[in-house]
């Protein structure tokens, strides 16, 4: 990343991961190899990967954790109070990666915290999430540490080219959440794909996280189940050709398959999760 930090390419993420059962998936992701763990305030679930950590007997320098500050967080104050919650309840004396979730409410008051938690070597990296191109330009220019890392929502149908291009000005690591669209648009099913998984001997959701990969995208796909966790990290023994990456470039819609961080209603949906969750 921009700070000289590494990072894993391929973490495991708990979104929708139910918080009773969060330290099971996660003490599994680690027994099947994941060093790279993406949890949020707003998924009520940092608990449950601290416990997994504590339990696993990996040394804490082996692992990279990612956390995000809620909405209901946001503004200096209330964003540090947040943090050292966050870094209670992961039970650890610093996160890896430390991301405002969502760009609204007082998301400066946020980063100045941030920016003071980096400072102290509470935090070792900062950065945002769902912030596009205009959100992303202007925190870039105005902030005193210029974001390291940008989660967005990027598959195979959304891959944030236009997003892509500021990311690459500013120096801003590209990171996914929703790469398997929830299933969404006939994703595991998908032609495309599913030729060219056959050509390797892979997966359909093999062949779009390498995909993504090889385009430089860090990816934390999630599942709660061992055999599922495992596949999606086998995806390190083959190279997509120019010609697989030409036909999976092409699947891009170019548009969300969620929600539309510019439009009125959908923002409103967010603000009102905003004002009680975390």
């Amino acid at each position: 990343m921009n700070n000289g930090v590494e990072m894993p390419m391929l973490g495991y993420g708990v979104y929708q991961v139910d918080p009773a059962d969060c330290e099971r998936c996660v003490t599994d992701a680690l027994e099947v190899g994941y060093r790279s763990i993406d949890t949020a305030q707003a998924y009520y679930n940092e608990e449950g990967v601290g416990k997994a950590i504590a339990k696993s007997g990996i040394a804490r320098e082996d692992l990279f954790i990612t956390t995000k500050i809620w909405i209901s967080n946001a503004g200096e104050q209330k964003a540090a109070d947040s943090i050292k919650r966050s870094l209670e309840k992961l039970d650890t004396d610093y996160i890896d990666l430390l991301l405002i979730h969502q760009p609204f409410s007082d998301y400066y008051g946020t980063y100045r915290a941030m920016e003071k938690a980096y400072a102290d070597g509470l935090v070792h990296t900062i950065g945002v999430s769902n912030f596009l191109s205009d959100r992303l330009a202007d925190i870039c220019n105005f902030a005193e540490v210029t974001p390291a890392v940008d989660q967005v929502e990027t598959h195979v149908f959304q891959q944030q080219k236009k997003l892509r291009r500021t990311l690459d000005k500013y120096g801003v690591a590209h990171m996914a959440w929703g790469q398997f669209a929830e299933g969404k648009n006939g994703y595991f099913t998908n032609p495309v794909l599913a030729a060219i998984g056959a050509k390797y001997g892979k997966s359909t959701a093999q062949v779009a996280l390498r995909f993504l990969i090889q385009n430089g995208v860090i990816v934390i796909p999630k599942s709660t189940h061992m055999d599922r966790m495992r596949e999606n990290l086998d995806v390190f023994d083959f190279t997509l050709d120019h010609d697989d990456m030409d036909a999976i470039a092409a699947l891009d819609e170019g548009k969300s398959l969620f929600f539309d961080h510019h439009d009125g209603e959908s923002i409103e949906g967010i603000l009102a999760f905003g004002k009680q969750a975390a």
